[in-house]
């Protein structure tokens, strides 16, 4: 797999990972909120916003039976919710202005134009649209790099999506780990599924948060994940059905900085000694060998004439099989390190 460049970003395993802020329908409808949340998510430190763009009527028949998360028939809130289209282009340019990714879930022809029109440089397919092999089909096609999220799904869906974009001759695939609950018990999440997806298709994978707070998240980013995406609202006091889980810009910057800490620990897997920053430590805390008595010059030093305590700067000791038995060049006095020159 290589790696994908965005707008303002790399992915790839080799680089840091990816955080979008899912505003997707948690706007409102208002055109200022949905700016002010692009903004706050700039300033969180994310790298990219998205958003969701559907119409009720392509999305879901009439005939949806209710669903008990909801007050409402699903069709009705569904409708509610759409995007104003004539938003995306304005959308756009202050995405750009705030150096953030600008990324969109669109769920028709119309939809999938606007992203590529206003130079989205990643078009996201949600968990419920996984099998949707037309929707995958036209959107694979643009050029534009995918991502999948992959709630509910088995590999065998996974595998007939990845194969539509290689089909295409699309091989910028990034595949997240996600559970299609609102939000998502923690002990579903299954992030071990980030591998498994990874080593099965060879390509990038995330995970998409549903979960309360950020430490199922964050966890990801330790086991691997090279993309980020959690909703994310002004208010989890607002109407709506996201934003009840979603995280409130505060808490956003501090996931981001989490993320950016985790990363920072991961390190390169060397164990070659001290650090720079441990060598006082190293040499003034760490045991040695040490003389447990005056040693006089010439005298054959026995293991009761030496002890291993701090600080460092003896001889190893492992090697006191190696000083046992050897006779002191110089006098050495007692609490003393012993050190090669001695012996």
């Amino acid at each position: 797999m290589g790696d994908i460049k965005t707008q303002f970003s790399t992915i790839g395993d080799k680089q840091e990972c990816y955080i979008i802020a899912e505003i997707g329908s948690n706007h409102n409808g208002n055109f200022d909120l949905a700016c002010e949340m692009i903004e706050k998510a700039a300033a969180a430190g994310v790298n990219a916003v998205k958003f969701q763009t559907f119409k009720a009527k392509s999305h879901y028949s009439r005939n949806t039976p209710k669903m008990g998360l909801y007050k409402e028939d699903i069709y009705t809130l569904i409708e509610k919710l759409e995007i104003d289209r004539t938003w995306h282009s304005k959308l756009a340019n202050l995405c750009k202005n705030n150096e953030v990714d600008f990324l969109d879930s669109p769920c028709d022809t119309e939809a999938i134009n606007i992203a590529v029109g206003v130079g989205m440089p990643i078009i996201k397919v949600a968990s419920f649209d996984m099998v949707d092999v037309r929707l995958i089909n036209e959107i694979s096609n643009t050029g534009k790099a995918v991502m999948f999220s992959a709630g509910m799904c088995k590999l065998s869906e996974i595998e007939t999506a990845v194969n539509i974009c290689r089909g295409n001759n699309n091989d910028n695939i990034i595949i997240l780990q996600c559970t299609s609950v609102y939000p998502a018990p923690v002990h579903l999440s299954n992030l071990k599924a980030m591998e498994t997806i990874r080593r099965a298709f060879n390509v990038i994978t995330g995970y998409s948060d549903h979960t309360m707070g950020d430490h199922i998240a964050c966890a990801a980013v330790a086991l691997g994940a090279k993309v980020i995406e959690k909703h994310y609202t002004l208010s989890r006091k607002m109407d709506g059905p996201d934003h009840a889980f979603a995280i409130e810009p505060d808490e956003l910057a501090s996931m981001v900085g989490k993320i950016r800490d985790i990363e920072g620990s991961l390190g390169d897997g060397m164990k070659n000694g001290p650090r720079t920053e441990e060598m006082e430590f190293f040499k003034n805390a760490r045991r040695s060998i040490l003389s447990s008595r005056n040693i006089s010059k010439g005298e054959i030093i026995q293991d009761m004439d030496i002890v291993i305590k701090r600080p460092g700067y003896g001889i190893q000791p492992s090697m006191i099989n190696l000083v046992v038995g050897r006779t002191a060049k110089v006098n050495i006095e007692a609490d003393s390190p012993i050190t090669w020159e001695m012996i």
